[in-house]
């Protein structure tokens, strides 16, 4: 046995996500950390051995699904659940014991889409031999399909991203590289490391939001932390980071009373997506099976995820409206020196 597995509550802060989907840190983690803790301690087992264990689990969840009856619906369910949560342990495990790996990155992540796959095309068409209903396989289609436009739309948007930091940052080295300052820092970086700075942060902006007439967020470089008390936003607010930038600015002041509800879920560590890939899953998987109403768990669950996904493109054309700001901005501060 190990004995260098800390306490479980120093096991959670260093395995359990800041951010997290509402499912995950209210029915996953409670049971998957201890579960990580007693793995690490008394066993020898390998995030990748677990990453398989969690899919040969979502094969049997599928063939429950495949049979159709409502016993073997719930049986799936429960299965799914459970292969879920091995799902979770393999990250915590790599996290907590160091033996992450790029290729078990990889493999977690087409087991999860072939999970997905099978499952879908399983309890859909257990469903149809079951009733003969034509709709179980446009609901097939449509699970497999949601759940590869999930994906797709999350990697575009993440290179798009990673694009207009890149950009920026190579302004402001060229702008700067005579007077060799500080690199250039992200708000939203800031704050997704430091979730206490991140509410303090959400509260300043609705603080200034409602104060009749302010301009769109506060000026880059203004940050949360000047509440007693709050060690971790000072600590943010004081850190030399150089120039900051916060291409979520025109996001936060359209929508003041978003920041109100974003920062009561942060303190929970819960993410403001909340209908993601996770949710999804667990509507169509568990839910609609244990209800035995596949197809109204499955409707809802993908018209959900449809509203989050666009909600997230708003938000993506809204931060591009920032970027270009940002960018004129040093045109014009580009003019004004040679002027």
């Amino acid at each position: 046995m190990r004995r260098d597995i800390p306490p479980l509550a120093e096991v959670r802060r260093i395995t359990e996500k800041k951010r997290d989907a509402w499912w995950t840190v209210l029915l996953v983690d409670p049971v998957a950390t201890p579960l990580v803790r007693l793995t690490a301690m008394r066993t020898r087992i390998t995030p990748n051995q677990i990453t398989w264990g969690a899919f040969l689990l979502g094969l049997v969840s599928a063939a429950c699904f495949a049979f159709g009856d409502w016993r073997w619906l719930i049986a799936g369910a429960l299965v799914y659940h459970l292969s879920f949560i091995l799902d979770c342990m393999d990250g915590k495990v790599a996290r907590l014991t160091g033996q992450g790996s790029v290729f078990g990155a990889w493999l977690d992540f087409v087991f999860d889409r072939i999970r997905v796959a099978l499952c879908g095309v399983a309890l859909m068409a257990g469903q149809y031999d079951r009733t003969g209903d034509t709709v179980y396989i446009w609901l097939a289609l449509a699970v497999v399909g949601l759940d590869t436009l999930r994906y797709i739309n999350s990697l575009e948007i993440f290179k798009i991203r990673y694009n207009m930091r890149k950009q920026i940052k190579a302004r402001v080295r060229e702008a700067r590289r005579a007077e060799n300052s500080a690199e250039v820092a992200f708000m939203e970086d800031l704050l997704r490391n430091n979730p206490s700075a991140d509410i303090e942060h959400d509260i300043r902006k609705t603080s200034n939001v409602s104060a009749a007439g302010s301009e769109a967020g506060s000026e880059p470089g203004s940050e949360p932390g000047s509440e007693p008390g709050s060690e971790e936003a000072t600590d943010v607010s004081q850190k030399p980071q150089g120039q900051v930038i916060d291409l979520q600015q025109e996001f936060r002041h359209r929508f003041p009373v978003y920041l109100r509800m974003r920062s009561y879920l942060l303190r929970h560590r819960i993410r403001t997506h909340l209908v993601s890939g996770i949710e999804f899953q667990m509507g169509v998987f568990i839910v609609g099976p244990l209800l035995d109403a596949v197809i109204e768990a499955t409707l809802v669950s993908g018209a959900l995820l449809l509203v989050f996904e666009l909600a997230i493109i708003y938000k993506l054309l809204l931060s591009t409206r920032d970027f270009t700001r940002t960018i004129d901005s040093f045109d014009r501060d580009e003019v004004a020196t040679a002027a």
